[in-house]
């Protein structure tokens, strides 16, 4: 075979994975968002392998066809939560993990970071004390951090078999997909940010099991957080 005919059939190769892979960004972009509105999941490997392997390509390819690049990030989420569903039910609570973002937090608050995190010190001025409370009292662990640095922390320094996360869709689908073996649920962020974040606390309650969750007062809003933007606007 001749140096020509070797490029030749290269070239050949490397045109027919380039169209391979777009064709298979195309389906995946397409059974993905299926998914999200009409909540049917279809392939779910397929899914999850395009958006492992693929991640960084996929979002590119979602913005160049004009849709929103977090729609990679919300099939990634939605994918592995129904896939892990069963099996995250079916572990005991006191083998689980909550991890929230310290954002959700008050601008007010008084809690204390260390190597482990923030320590809530049930203030009441936001979601995160009302939710440590009633995951702990489920039998889980709680930690509520700054970044994806502590969270490989906590999973290396902790025994547990299941996790439950909330976070931003970008982080949640990064941090599930490091942590696929302990059969992870996430919770995105209705509102995210660095700051005075928002989340459906109803769904995180009923992902801990909390069937009367709409029963229990919990702060959606937090006042501090919403002087801070009106006085932000004023300046």
């Amino acid at each position: 075979m001749s140096i020509y005919e070797f490029y030749q059939i290269f070239g050949q190769i490397v045109f027919i994975a380039g169209i391979s892979i777009l064709v298979l960004l195309s389906v995946t972009l397409i059974i993905g968002s299926i998914l999200i509105k009409q909540e049917r999941l279809i392939f779910p490997k397929l899914l999850l392998f395009t958006i492992d392997v693929f991640y960084g390509l996929f979002k590119k390819f979602a913005g160049y066809v004009g849709v929103d690049e977090k729609i990679v990030d919300q099939i990634g989420v939605e994918v592995r939560n129904k896939v892990n569903e069963k099996s995250f039910k079916k572990i005991d609570d006191k083998d689980k993990l909550l991890i929230l973002p310290h954002c959700l937090r008050s601008p007010k608050c008084e809690a204390k970071l260390d190597a482990t995190g923030l320590h809530c010190t049930d203030c009441s001025r936001c979601v995160i004390g009302v939710l440590k409370d009633k995951a702990e009292y489920k039998g889980y662990k709680v930690f509520i951090i700054p970044g994806s640095t502590f969270l490989k922390k906590i999973a290396r320094e902790n025994e547990f078999r299941a996790v439950l996360g909330v976070a931003c869709n970008q982080d949640l689908n990064l941090s599930m997909m490091n942590l696929s073996k302990f059969h992870p649920q996430g919770i995105p962020l209705l509102k995210d940010g660095c700051v005075c974040t928002k989340v459906d606390t109803k769904a995180v309650l009923d992902k801990m099991g909390y069937e009367d969750s709409d029963d229990f007062r919990i702060p959606q809003s937090n006042i501090s957080c919403i002087k801070e933007r009106s006085n932000r606007k004023l300046l």
